[in-house]
C-alpha cells in the first residue's frame, strides 16, 4: 500500500506523463519503483510509458511483473501486447491482446491494436476486419480510421485510405499521425503537391517529427521548384537535427581492424521483396564474393514474397524487423556485429535512418533505394557512378563520399516472364506512339510541358501513358491543363502481372524519360522490350540516372542536354522507321554485353567498393590507435 506522499508523486508521475513530458515522469516513476518494487499500479504505468518511449524490452520486464500481480488486468494486457509486438513478437501480442479482449470485448482501442499486429503480420484482412470492428464499436475513433487508412493504402487501395485519414482529421483535426498518413496516400496517388502541403502542416505542429521530415524530403524530389542547393539545404537540416538529438555514440564497436580478412556485410531495406529495388540488388547479391563477405539481410517490410525467399536462401542471417522499435533494431544490429552495414532505403518509406545516426557499424553505406544525400555525416559513404554525379559535380551536395564503383551504379536483371517483343504501332503502320510508364508523380509540370511541345513538333504522332494510381478523369484535367491533346493520348491502369505490364511496351515505338526525378526500373524495362528512350541530362544525381544507364548501354546519342534537343531526338527516332525495327529485336541481345546485365562484373566492382572502404576504416583506426599510444609515450 503506497502511503499518501508515495500517492501524491505518484498522482504527479501521472500528471506528467499524460502531458508527455516523459523523462520528468519516469524519474518519478524510478524513485516509486525503488521504493515499492512490486506495486501494481506503479510497474503497468512505467512499463506504459516504456513503451511510449520507444523502450519495449525495458517496458516488457515492467508489465510482466504487473501481470503477475494482476493476470486479468486487461489495460496490462493491451501494453503488453504492444511492447511485444515492437519487439517483433507478434504472435505472442496476438495473445495477449487476444487475452485483453476476452475480458473487455468492447474495448475499441485493443480491437485497434490488434488490427495494428495482424498489419505487420501481413494478415491483411484480419487486420481490416479488426478496424472495422474497433469503428463499430466507436465510430468516432481517430485511431481505428488511421490504422485502417493505413493498412487499405498498405493495401494498393489510397483512394479509400485518404477517405479514411480525412475521416480521422475530422474527429482529431490537430492528429499529426493522421495528416501524415494522408499525404502518403496522397503520394502513392501521384498528387506530391498535395501530400507537401499535408507534410509542411503536419510539421507546422511536429516539426521534431523525423520520420515525417525524412518522408517531405523524399517528396521535394519529385518537384522541379527547387534548386539543388535548396534540396540540399532542407538534407543538412535533417542531418543536423537527427544526429544532435542521437548524440556521440557511446557504445564501443568491437570489430577486428584487419583490412583483407572476410567481412560481414548487412544489407538493411523494407524491399527485399517484388520491388525495383531488389530487382537491382539481387543479381548483385547472387554473384557477390562469399569467400570474402557473409551476407547479411534486415528486411523491414510485412510482405515476404517469393523474391524475399531467394534472397533469404542466399543470405547467411535474415531478419525481419517489421513492427519492430527502432530500440529493438539497434540491439539486434549491435549483436549482429556486421563489419559494413548497407542502406538500400535513403528517405523513403518507413525507413531507420536515425538509426545510423547512432553508428551501428564502422562502415555505413547508402545505396540505391534513394537519388540524393542522407543528409547523415554518419553516413560514411554513398555509391554511384561518374555519369549519374560527374566528379567534382555533385560531390558538394552530399555528406557522404561518393565511390564511383563501376561504370552505372546499376545491375539489372530482366524478369523471367518478360515477353519476346512485339511490334510497335509504328511498326504496324498505326501511328508512331511516344510512351511513359513511370509514376504520376514522375511528371513535372516540366516534363508536361516538353511532351507538350514534342507532339506539337509531331503532329502525327500519339502517347501512352501507364501508370498505378491513375484516375483518368483527374489526371485528364491536368494534362488538358499542361496543354496537351486529351485526344491523342492513351492512358493505361494496373496490369494482372508483370508478364503483361512488360507486353505493354508493345504499345510504344519511343519512351520518355520525366525530369528532373527520372526513371530507373521503366527505362531497363523499356530497353528489355526493344524501345529505345530519350531522356535530359541534368544537374543532379536524380535527374542523370537515365544518361547513367544509356551511357552504359552504348547510347549516349539518346541523351538530351536541353529541352530543344530532347525533342529534337525524340522525333528523330519516331522518323527512324528502320532504325526502331532494328532495335525491336536487336536491343535486348545488345544489352546482354553491357555494364548493365553483367552481373558478376558489377558484383566484383561492388564488392571492391566496399572492401576499399573498410580499408579506409582499418587505417583510420590504426592512424586513431597510433595517436594514442604517442601521447601515452
Amino acid at each position: 500500500m503506497l502511503s499518501s506522499k508515495q500517492q501524491a508523486r505518484l498522482q504527479a508521475a501521472v500528471a506528467h506523463h499524460l502531458a508527455e513530458r516523459f523523462d520528468a515522469a519516469a524519474g518519478l516513476y524510478e524513485g516509486l519503483r525503488a521504493e515499492a518494487p512490486d506495486d501494481f499500479q506503479i510497474n503497468h504505468l512505467f512499463g506504459a510509458l516504456r513503451h511510449q518511449q520507444g523502450r519495449p524490452a525495458a517496458a516488457l520486464v515492467l508489465l510482466e511483473k504487473a501481470r503477475r500481480k494482476m493476470p486479468r488486468s486487461a489495460p496490462t494486457l493491451m501494453c503488453l501486447g504492444l511492447a511485444l509486438s515492437a519487439l517483433g513478437r507478434h504472435e505472442e501480442a496476438e495473445k495477449a491482446l487476444g487475452a485483453c479482449l476476452t475480458l473487455a470485448p468492447g474495448d475499441a482501442e485493443a480491437w485497434s491494436n490488434l488490427g495494428a499486429v495482424y498489419a505487420v503480420s501481413a494478415r491483411t484482412e484480419e487486420a481490416i476486419a479488426a478496424f472495422r470492428r474497433a469503428i463499430g464499436l466507436k465510430p468516432a475513433s481517430a485511431q481505428a480510421w488511421m490504422g485502417l487508412g493505413s493498412v487499405l493504402q498498405a493495401s494498393g487501395r489510397s483512394g479509400e485510405a485518404v477517405e479514411c485519414q480525412d475521416r480521422a482529421l475530422a474527429i482529431e483535426p490537430a492528429s499529426t499521425k493522421a495528416r501524415f498518413a494522408r499525404a502518403q496516400a496522397l503520394l502513392a496517388l501521384s498528387r506530391p503537391d498535395e501530400a507537401l502541403a499535408d507534410f509542411d502542416a503536419h510539421l507546422a505542429l511536429r516539426p521534431n517529427h523525423h520520420q515525417a521530415r525524412s518522408f517531405r524530403l523524399f517528396l521535394l524530389n519529385y518537384s522541379d521548384r527547387f534548386s539543388r542547393e535548396e534540396i540540399l539545404a532542407e538534407h543538412l537540416a535533417y542531418g543536423r537535427a537527427v544526429e544532435a538529438e542521437a548524440g556521440p555514440s557511446r557504445r564501443r564497436l568491437a570489430n577486428d581492424p584487419e583490412p583483407g580478412r572476410r567481412l560481414r556485410v548487412a544489407f538493411l531495406s523494407p524491399d527485399l521483396r517484388g520491388h525495383s529495388v531488389a530487382y537491382f540488388i539481387e543479381p548483385l547479391l547472387a554473384h557477390l564474393d562469399r569467400t570474402q563477405f557473409e551476407i547479411v539481410l534486415y528486411h523491414d517490410h510485412y510482405c515476404v514474397d517469393p523474391t524475399s525467399e531467394r534472397l533469404k536462401r542466399g543470405a547467411a542471417l535474415w531478419r525481419n524487423f517489421s513492427g519492430w522499435a527502432d530500440g529493438a533494431v539497434e540491439d539486434a544490429i549491435r549483436a549482429d556485429a556486421p563489419d559494413v552495414l548497407v542502406d538500400l532505403a535513403g528517405h523513403t518509406g518507413f525507413n531507420r535512418l536515425e538509426l545510423y545516426a547512432r553508428r551501428l557499424a564502422p562502415v555505413q553505406i547508402n545505396y540505391l533505394g534513394y537519388p540524393a544525400t542522407t543528409g547523415l555525416k554518419a553516413m560514411d559513404y554513398r555509391l554511384t557512378d561518374a555519369v549519374a554525379d560527374p566528379v567534382g559535380e555533385t560531390d558538394h551536395l552530399h555528406t557522404e563520399s561518393l565511390l564511383r564503383f563501376a561504370p552505372t551504379a546499376w545491375a539489372y536483371a530482366a524478369p523471367p516472364e518478360a515477353p519476346a517483343p512485339a511490334l510497335s504501332p509504328g511498326l504496324r503502320g498505326e501511328a508512331v506512339t511516344f510512351g511513359s510508364f513511370n509514376a504520376l508523380s514522375k511528371l513535372s509540370p516540366s516534363t508536361l510541358e516538353v511532351w507538350r511541345d514534342l507532339l506539337a513538333a509531331a503532329p502525327e504522332a500519339r502517347l501512352v501513358i501507364k501508370s498505378s494510381g491513375l484516375d483518368p478523369e483527374r489526371f485528364g484535367r491536368r494534362l488538358a491543363a499542361a496543354g496537351l491533346p486529351l485526344g491523342r493520348i492513351d492512358l493505361l491502369g494496373m496490369t494482372p502481372d508483370v508478364a503483361a505490364h512488360l507486353a505493354c511496351y508493345a504499345r510504344m515505338d519511343v519512351a520518355l524519360d520525366p525530369f528532373p526525378y527520372n526513371g530507373t526500373t521503366t527505362t531497363c524495362e523499356a530497353l528489355w522490350m526493344g524501345v529505345p528512350v530519350v531522356t535530359l541530362a541534368g544537374d543532379r544525381h536524380i535527374a542523370r540516372v537515365g544518361a547513367s544507364l544509356l551511357t552504359a548501354i552504348g547510347r549516349p546519342e539518346w541523351v538530351a542536354q536541353s529541352r530543344e534537343e530532347y525533342i529534337r531526338i525524340a522525333v528523330s527516332l519516331a522518323r527512324d522507321t528502320a532504325g526502331r525495327r532494328e532495335l525491336r529485336t536487336g536491343l535486348r541481345p545488345a544489352l546482354l554485353a553491357t555494364p548493365l546485365l553483367d552481373h558478376a562484373g558489377q558484383a566484383a566492382r561492388f564488392g571492391a567498393a566496399v572492401r576499399s572502404s573498410w580499408r579506409d576504416w582499418c587505417g583510420r583506426k590504426a592512424t586513431t590507435a597510433g595517436e594514442r599510444l604517442s601521447v601515452l609515450s
